[in-house]
């Protein structure tokens, strides 16, 4: 049979766009198809508009440091709009970058929503075309929780059409999303609480992060509320009442909900083609992105696997080298490393303390201090966090962490390390830049702890 295209790309984010591209490079007749937005969720209401607006936050903070240091500066408060207008420039640049660099590299590309009639025919801005290949990087979308009033919340993508700070805002949720969202809007200028069921945000990383994340926060003047949830939201006037599981109530001007995001499969058509999902809408995909039709693939956010822009572009590249440049190959899922831009920021590689001790004893190392610029600015809530996680009998690092000042931007040097197998002697004979907080990670000689047990043998033979 003649298709049409060799590939067919639903989804114009960091997956779909670096896949397509990659792909006609290569030299496939290659098509993209985008509903809303080229560039998906972080170019346009996810990473770069919020790290834009961290920046902004910390501007304010570093304003009011500069008198410890001799400066004398006035803060005159913050102007909204002005910062919104520049955001929203730079996210209308890189948007249509995207756009201009599939059509440089020769893909078909459509401004339109594109769903699937069958395996291999899409019916796309009017149209219906067929593809050989099929590659599925629709992303995901922020939910609501099903409590009534839920509609009066905001979402995410909320944040970067406000007209105006919210004075008093409540966010839901304890993941990385709702503690950027809640620092960056303390940082703005807002009184902020953060609502969350567990005992500790961030589930999953690591506990000693977690618990000065915490710390750092409430020193700030954010109020973390653990072990609640809301249970119905209400207006009140201007404001939103929110009552809480606790049988506690807030008034607030805005709650964001940060509870979560799901696939954006809805509607597409995976019946229709045969593409097997998990009930939250997940593309069930095999190790090389393969679904349960071997000629449709999907990547990035909508597998629900590792939600992350780099990881999703790197799975991309590797799917199109694979399908179309005689390089078979795929994106490793361990050892990412990751950042949280809250204030102060994280940044993590590897395995957390509690899943490594799982797999057998481990040594932990960590040390917390004051940075130095710190020390003079007296600021409080500013400590500084790092720890290695090194397996006790090879002397592997299994991760590193972070909470300071300059994490993400360290961590990214630690996570070729990591990647590469370093041991704790290759961390240890390497000198360290002096003065920097970054140093501190190769001078950790004292053994802070040792964690675990023993792995038991698998039918006679050694746990791997």
């Amino acid at each position: 049979m003649t298709y049409d295209f060799d590939l067919f790309v639903i989804g114009g984010g960091s997956a779909g766009v670096r896949c397509a591209r990659i792909a006609a490079g290569h030299g496939a007749r290659v098509a993209v198809a985008e509903e809303r937005f080229w560039g998906g969720t972080c170019v346009n209401v996810g990473c770069v508009p919020k790290k834009i607006m961290v920046n902004a936050a910390e501007y304010g903070m570093w304003a009011e440091d500069a008198a410890a240091f001799g400066w004398d500066i006035a803060v005159n408060g913050h102007d909204w709009a002005k910062l919104a207008a520049a955001r929203d420039g730079e996210v209308t640049r890189l948007s249509s970058i995207y756009s201009r660099m599939l059509q440089g590299a020769g893909c078909t590309v459509f401004d339109a929503r594109a769903t699937l009639k069958d395996a291999h025919t899409i019916a796309v801005g009017g149209r219906t075309v067929t593809a050989e290949r099929i590659v599925i990087a629709v992303g995901g979308r922020a939910t609501r929780p099903e409590i009534p009033g839920a509609e009066l919340g905001l979402i995410s993508d909320d944040l970067f059409t406000l007209k105006a700070l919210p004075k008093r805002v409540a966010v839901i949720g304890s993941g990385y999303i709702a503690l950027e969202f809640a620092c960056l809007l303390r940082g703005l200028g807002a009184e902020v609480e953060v609502i969350y069921r567990a005992d500790l945000p961030l589930r999953g990383f690591d506990r000693d992060i977690r618990t000065s994340l915490v710390e750092a926060m409430q020193a700030q003047g954010i109020v973390m509320t653990a072990d609640a949830k809301p249970v119905r939201i209400a207006e009140m006037g201007d404001c939103k009442l929110i009552t809480l599981s606790t049988d506690f109530t807030r008034e607030v001007d805005a709650v964001f909900f940060c509870t979560g995001r799901v696939p954006h499969t809805q509607g597409l058509g995976l019946e229709a083609a045969g593409v097997e999902t998990k009930p939250n809408g997940a593309i069930v995909v095999d190790d090389d992105h393969a679904t349960s039709q071997n000629h449709i693939f999907a990547i990035g956010d909508v597998t629900d696997r590792l939600n992350l822009t780099p990881m999703a572009t790197a799975v991309g590249h590797a799917l199109a080298d694979t399908l179309f440049g005689d390089n078979p190959r795929r994106a490793s899922y361990e050892n990412v490393p990751t950042a949280v831009f809250t204030s102060p920021p994280i940044g993590t590689v590897g395995l957390a303390e509690h899943i490594a001790a799982e797999r057998g004893p481990v040594d932990v190392y960590v040390t917390r201090f004051t940075p130095m610029r710190h020390t003079i600015s007296k600021r409080e809530g500013r400590k500084t966090l790092m720890k290695l996680v090194v397996d006790q009998a090879t002397q592997r690092v299994l991760g590193a962490h972070m909470i300071g000042e300059d994490a993400a931007e360290i961590m990214q040097g630690i996570g070729i390390a990591v990647v590469m197998g370093a041991t704790k002697q290759d961390f240890d004979r390497t000198i360290g830049i002096h003065p920097t907080a970054a140093e501190e990670f190769v001078t950790l000689r004292t053994r802070t702890r040792v964690a675990g047990v023993p792995a038991e043998p698998v039918h006679g033979y050694a746990a791997e």
